[in-house]
């Protein structure tokens, strides 16, 4: 996150402390003190001898270690570089051929290989808890936590080519929503912005990947897969992101996003006749399960060829058995399964369980 005009100026008449610079970057002054003690990156003035006092070349080095280690490179290889790139543009980096191989890109420099979502890292920094989701979760929460933007969108776009979108998804960008969702939860409020940030940056990546793979395919003649929030829920990510997977798989879909009526919801079934409808729910309070059994049993085409839709129950808010008819997936690639199975059939008489 770069500092402001006026505090740009500041830097650059008498610099920043630790306490300040720390705030900014989204990092503990234990972590700058524990740098500038291991790799050497700190101020080069200390004003009385004591104090330390970040010029503006200073906070310069510290943002390129912010975000080096947010990509993965490990604080030594990272400080090696950042102190690099502070003698100025000529250096000549020994990282520079390692770094190339990377399929992650950091503006105006490139870096190592990411490790894979599986990988463990220590506790972050920021004291966002990452558990054992690895350094693309580490690098993700730290760059959100420092609210920079760019670095955040880059992770996201380096884990979905990586590691392809279903993977993404489940291994990279649900658990670290998660620990940002658990930082808030328990720092009285805090970092609801950084989640906002993350949010923001997550649906995105999704809606990008949507329209690309939307772009590449031929003009659909099958009726589209609908995809909906029952009615008073705003969480859309999860449909988003099954949303993205199944124009990769080329398989048509409708997505009406959150808060969906409840007679707008069954007017697009009727118009559409969707061989499966996803109906998302965050929390108990907005599952509606009688309105999912009048979508079940809502049929439509000419009589001995009457059609029902597959009903898939998703989210944390149906709970466990949804009942007969009605289908209840756990994950991202169960949900793409039951959706992409060709069990979709059309049928006259009882829905089957």
């Amino acid at each position: 996150m770069d500092l402001s005009a006026h505090e740009e100026t500041a830097t650059a008449d008498v610099g920043v402390t630790t306490g300040f610079l720390a705030r900014k970057l989204g990092v503990s002054p234990t972590t700058l003190r524990s740098w500038d003690r291991r790799y050497g990156l700190g101020p080069a003035v200390r004003a009385d001898g004591h104090h330390r006092r970040w010029s503006r070349d200073d906070v310069a080095m510290i943002q390129e270690m912010c975000r080096l280690t947010a990509v993965g490179l490990p604080p030594a290889e990272a400080a090696r570089a950042a102190k690099e790139a502070a003698r100025g543009p000529g250096a000549v980096s020994p990282l520079l051929d390692a770094r190339t191989r990377t399929g992650v890109r950091i503006p105006e420099r490139p870096t190592t290989k990411a490790p894979g979502p599986g990988e463990a890292g220590p506790r972050s920094g920021t004291g966002l808890p990452s558990g054992d989701v690895g350094r693309y979760c580490r690098g993700l929460s730290r760059a959100a936590v420092r609210l920079d933007a760019l670095a955040v969108q880059e992770q996201l776009a380096a884990a979905v080519r990586t590691h392809g979108l279903t993977r993404a998804w489940d291994e990279v960008m649900v658990p670290t929503l998660r620990a940002v969702g658990r930082k808030w939860e328990s720092s009285g409020d805090r970092y609801v912005e950084v989640e906002h940030l993350l949010s923001w940056h997550v649906s995105a990546t999704l809606r990008h990947a949507y329209v690309s793979a939307a772009g590449q395919a031929a003009h659909a003649t099958a009726s589209p897969v609908l995809l909906a929030c029952l009615p008073d829920e705003q969480h859309t990510l999860p449909l988003e992101a099954l949303n993205a997977a199944l124009a990769e798989r080329r398989v048509p879909v409708l997505t009406l996003g959150g808060a969906v009526p409840p007679e707008a919801l069954m007017a697009a079934v009727r118009r559409v006749g969707p061989p499966a409808v996803v109906l998302w729910s965050q929390s108990r309070s907005t599952a509606n399960l009688p309105l999912a059994r009048h979508i079940a049993a809502a049929s439509w085409g000419v009589r001995g060829a009457r059609t029902r839709s597959q009903v898939l129950l998703t989210g944390p808010g149906w709970g466990g058995q949804p009942g007969p008819g009605l289908l209840r997936p756990r994950h991202l690639a169960e949900a793409l399964r039951l959706v992409t199975a060709p069990d979709n059939r059309p049928y006259d008489g009882a829905l089957a369980t």
